[in-house]
């Protein structure tokens, strides 16, 4: 009796298999594309995740940038100068500048800046005990005990505050 000729059909050895086509397979591609067109897209216009800074309160008007650059003119002339009106008016301005800017992209949720931020207060009070109490080297404890817990609590307080309002910028975008 002759072999009998199997029915199966015999793939060709040197051919790769069958793919079948897969939904999840395709979903991926589709997810991967948009990804991508995504971030060129935030490539392309200077984006991050965060999105566009907040607006100033002074409209199209660079003012904290204004005073901060006035600020530093001023703190240079006061540097040549040897100390004077002119350092102290430059550190003053500079810092309110810069005060601004970060408290407006701290409390919409743009930027943390909580160090920095827990400075200012802290920084303060420590100027405050200075004109009570005097500069001696006997009041670095009580200054220590006094401003170390003011720094850290303001800076808790401040990081909470963010990240509500991180939160509530990552749920509702703002307005392009």
């Amino acid at each position: 009796m002759a072999q009998q000729k199997s029915k199966r059909k015999r793939r060709n050895p040197g051919s790769a298999p069958h793919a079948v086509p897969s939904q999840r397979r395709t979903e991926r591609a589709q997810k991967q594309a948009v990804g991508e067109r995504e971030r060129r897209r935030r490539r392309t216009t200077g984006l991050d995740a965060r999105g566009e800074r907040p607006p100033s309160p002074f409209g199209g008007l660079p003012v904290s940038e204004f005073m901060i650059f006035v600020g530093g003119v001023a703190l240079v002339v006061g540097f040549i100068n040897n100390g004077g009106p002119a350092l102290i008016v430059g550190i003053v301005v500079m810092a309110l500048g810069v005060l601004e800017v970060n408290l407006r992209e701290h409390f919409t949720g743009y930027r943390s800046h909580v160090l920095l931020l827990a400075l200012f207060p802290t920084v303060a009070i420590e100027i405050g005990l200075v004109i009570l109490f005097g500069g001696g080297k006997t009041r670095i404890t009580l200054f220590a005990a006094v401003l170390i817990p003011v720094y850290v609590g303001i800076a808790f307080w401040l990081r909470g505050r963010y990240r509500v309002a991180h939160q509530r910028r990552i749920a509702r975008p703002p307005r392009a």
